[in-house]
């Protein structure tokens, strides 16, 4: 048994490594220290299997590609996506919520983050 500084009930991280989109836990929206890591072939199938789920909170991508960037920004499929950032947190000032399964109701803070923009 562990004893910590702080009274409480902790969750040791797991990290799920060489699982496929078919596995249960790529497959259910989990709220805990979990990670399942599915191996792509390139770009093109990353998106895939990021965009096959009935899920959609939030996604991001890690890349110093702007065109890869910019395509998954556009193509992901999630309420919130980030760039170069954890997934976890959200930005007060644009539109919190998720897609597909992962919704209920209108954005908190609006319709999407584009409809304040001038062009």
């Amino acid at each position: 048994m562990v004893t910590r500084a702080t009274p409480g009930h902790y969750l040791t991280p797991a990290i799920f490594g060489d699982c496929s989109n078919e596995m249960r836990i790529c497959r259910e929206e989990i709220f805990g220290p979990v990670a399942a890591v599915i191996p792509a072939r390139d770009y093109e199938h990353a998106l895939e299997l990021a965009n096959d789920t009935e899920f959609g909170l939030a996604t991001g991508i890690c890349s110093t590609s702007l065109k890869h960037v910019q395509h998954f920004k556009r193509n992901a499929q999630a309420g919130m996506v980030m760039v170069n950032v954890p997934t976890a947190g959200v930005d007060y000032h644009v539109p919190f919520g998720g897609r597909k399964g992962s919704s209920l109701g209108p954005r908190e803070q609006g319709a999407t983050p584009r409809s304040s923009i001038r062009r």
